[in-house]
């Protein structure tokens, strides 16, 4: 009998913190692009050769689009990092997707880059959109590759 009380007030006790260990944390981050960029750029993950512009902002020269509407979703582990640390890589990892699809392209630069997380998209002429939670963060981006001359 006594073995029993223990277990049901172990299963209670389970119950009880059960709750707030599987809802999910899911909080919303608008950091600053450049300063992302300036730091992968600065640590030789973007090597410069491909510009970055967020809708709304407009690169000097003329602008050809070769690819409209490529997108990519990024994730990291967001495990014992501030939000802004795991957005920040998140948001560099697909900015090194968006560098090499260029590349490839022969574009050299992205323009009309809106955070689509879910499908939804959000412009901002200086912020990127960043979910962050306990274990993950991601940074859903979608662009045009261009060359600008």
């Amino acid at each position: 009998m006594k073995t029993m009380k223990n277990w049901t007030l172990a299963a209670l006790l389970c119950a009880a913190t059960l709750p707030s260990v599987s809802q999910a944390r899911d909080t919303t981050l608008f950091p600053d692009f450049q300063a992302a960029v300036q730091e992968a750029t600065a640590a030789g993950r973007l090597d410069g050769s491909v510009k970055f512009y967020l809708a709304g902002t407009q690169p000097a020269g003329k602008v050809s689009v070769i690819k409209s509407g490529v997108t990519t979703s990024k994730k990291t582990n967001a495990f014992n990092k501030s939000d802004e640390g795991a957005c920040s890589w998140a948001l560099q990892s697909a900015l090194i997707t968006f560098q090499n699809a260029a590349k490839a392209a022969g574009a050299n630069a992205v323009v009309n880059l809106a955070s689509n997380y879910k499908n939804i998209e959000y412009k901002n002429a200086q912020n990127y959109e960043c979910h962050a939670g306990a274990i993950m963060a991601g940074v859903a981006l979608k662009g045009d590759l261009a060359t600008v001359k």
